[in-house]
């Protein structure tokens, strides 16, 4: 793998850009609990100059993320307090960057392109086209993947990948940059050349903390803070200095000597003022609720359409269905002279569950494959409200060409009858909210959970009681009082229903000549006897209510781990 070019100032068609001031961190005695954890961190003081490269070191279990995320100012510390350039951190903005351990780019889109969405998110409102482009070379170039920009994320090496998450925060020039296990899982050579790129960053100016578990990373950058069990200082200095401060000859055995309770006396600093910035730098503005949904839907076509698994699914699950109803049912189940009732409720039953169907697996995948990414854009200024309308935008006129395909299908078959443009109306009307409803219940699931193996797993547990409790084989009437309860919930049911009003069920039954019709007809009750606008507007309702829900679960789970809220984002 080539050696990431060492960057200098990117030249400007004014001139060399100025190198960027440095944010100073600073924490006082700060103690830090965590749920289910404990006191993970006690009592810790130290400095972080501005433009230097600080490493976190530490056994397994120290606290080396929760000191990082603390000092980032993502957690709140229990006792003590951050300070960054003397003030409590504000809200994260263009100055601040961090990468956790996970991927915060989406994998299916070149390089340079997923860049190019990154700062359309984060830089200010008004950007030129020409000034992004510009942006996107300058990181590119100094992080030396300039020559992988039309290179899909997935087809990069593990090192590629890192530096590609470190270029997205590398856009808007940040004054301080926070990294968890930047180095983790890559070979020598490799982690090597990134500390080299992070080191020629904070010569540029940028402050750079990152904790690690690779015992070289010590010895390249220009202050460790080593941790002890227990989240303890051991010691806060040169890198230079740690061997001769232990009285050990490597840094393994520096590890050996904190294990067995060997602390560095004078790591703590004093309590000097420093003279300069007493409040945090202003946050730039952010970019538009609407320009983000723009942005946000533009990204989500494109990955839908680079997704392999996506189009998989997108294509097959139509043609499962109507495959299905080619199998199950002989044509002219609807011939008014001789109809089929016990056919033609069925029917209606596996449209309605086709469209069900194809709203929830196009809806499951859709949040939990991106949380780290979202959670990243969201401290970066986006919101969340724009995030949820941009999947809907992105999904709904797929499912809408789905479902009007499935209806024309099964016309030209023979498993729907001749009727006019009212009655195919109602039927599509019924099957986009009956899809629209179920994706809206995918993206709450997607958002609830954290992998795709665990939402895959959610599918047949919100398949089975639609299917169950719709009223298409134990009709409503005919359930018990808590079966009718449940039934309630079921988007399903009002699909299904609407779905046999649209299509005139009831008055099918009553003129044919089917002896199976009356029986059906007193079976069911007054099902069909409502209008399909009624089911509509609870479709639409269920489908607003699982939106909001999504909403709040998105909020919460982004806020996880962090000390403010970021009014409704």
């Amino acid at each position: 793998m080539p050696t990431p070019t060492q960057p200098g100032p990117p030249v400007a068609e004014d001139g060399p850009a100025p190198p960027v001031d440095g944010l100073r961190l600073r924490a006082r005695r700060i103690s830090q609990e965590v749920r289910g954890a404990g006191r993970v961190l006690h009592d810790l003081s130290f400095d972080v100059a501005p433009g230097r490269l600080t490493v976190i070191a530490g056994s397994s279990g120290a606290g080396k993320t929760v000191l990082l995320q603390t000092l980032a100012g993502l957690r709140r510390p229990t006792a003590g307090e951050v300070l960054h350039d003397g003030a409590p951190p504000g809200a994260p903005g263009p100055e601040f960057g961090f990468v956790p351990q996970e991927d915060i780019i989406h994998r299916e889109l070149p390089l340079g392109r997923t860049l190019r969405y990154a700062a359309g998110l984060r830089m200010p409102p008004g950007t030129p086209a020409e000034t992004v482009a510009a942006d996107v070379d300058r990181v590119l170039e100094t992080l030396g993947l300039t020559h992988r920009a039309s290179t899909p994320i997935r087809a990069l090496s593990g090192g590629e990948r890192k530096r590609a998450s470190i270029a997205v925060e590398l856009l808007t020039r940040p004054r301080v940059l926070f990294l968890d296990e930047a180095t983790l899982g890559l070979d020598p050579v490799t982690g090597a050349a990134l500390l080299r790129t992070l080191r020629a960053l904070a010569e540029d100016g940028t402050t750079v903390v990152l904790t690690t578990h690779v015992l070289a990373d010590l010895l390249r950058c220009d202050q460790v803070v080593f941790l002890a069990p227990g989240g303890q200082l051991a010691y806060a200095g040169e890198p230079a200095a740690l061997r001769e401060a232990f009285g050990v000859g490597t840094v393994e055995e520096v590890y050996e000597a904190v294990a067995d309770g060997v602390r560095v006396e004078g790591t703590t600093p004093e309590e000097t003022p420093r003279a300069g910035t007493n409040s945090a730098p202003p946050r730039g503005s952010r970019v538009g609720a609407l320009r983000q949904w723009a942005l946000l839907s533009r990204r989500g076509t494109a990955l839908l359409l680079h997704s392999r698994l996506s189009v998989a699914v997108l294509a097959g699950s139509p043609v499962m269905i109507v495959a299905m109803f080619a199998v199950l049912f002989r044509a002219g189940a609807f011939d008014p002279a001789s109809p089929d009732p016990g056919s033609t409720a069925m029917i209606m039953f596996w449209i309605a569950f086709g469209a069900f169907f194809f709203g929830l697996t196009y809806g499951l995948l859709q949040i939990c494959t991106e949380l780290p990414v979202l959670r990243r854009e969201w401290l970066a200024g986006l919101r969340i409200g724009p995030y949820i309308a941009s999947k809907l935008t992105t999904m709904l006129p797929v499912l809408a060409v789905a479902d009007a395909l499935l209806l024309l299908v099964l016309r030209a078959v023979d498993r729907l009858p001749p009727a006019g443009w009212d009655t195919y109306g109602s039927l599509f009307v019924t099957s986009v909210l009956a899809s629209a409803a179920a994706l809206a219940l995918g993206l709450l699931a997607s958002a609830a959970v954290s992998e795709p193996g665990q939402a895959t797993l959610m599918l047949p547990l919100l398949c089975f009681p639609q299917v169950l409790f719709s009223g298409a084989f134990v009709p409503v009437p005919r359930m018990t009082g808590a079966g009718q309860a449940v039934s309630w919930a079921m988007t399903n049911r009002w699909a299904f229903e609407a779905l046999g009003s649209g299509v005139g069920l009831e008055r099918l039954w009553r003129t044919g000549d089917s002896p199976l019709g009356p029986p059906l007809l007193a079976s069911y009750g007054d099902s069909f006897g409502h209008p399909a606008a009624r089911g509509w507007l609870i479709l639409a309702g269920f489908a607003l209510l699982f939106t909001t829900l999504t909403w709040v679960v998105l909020v919460r789970r982004c806020r996880e781990g962090a000390v403010r809220s970021r009014d409704g984002r």
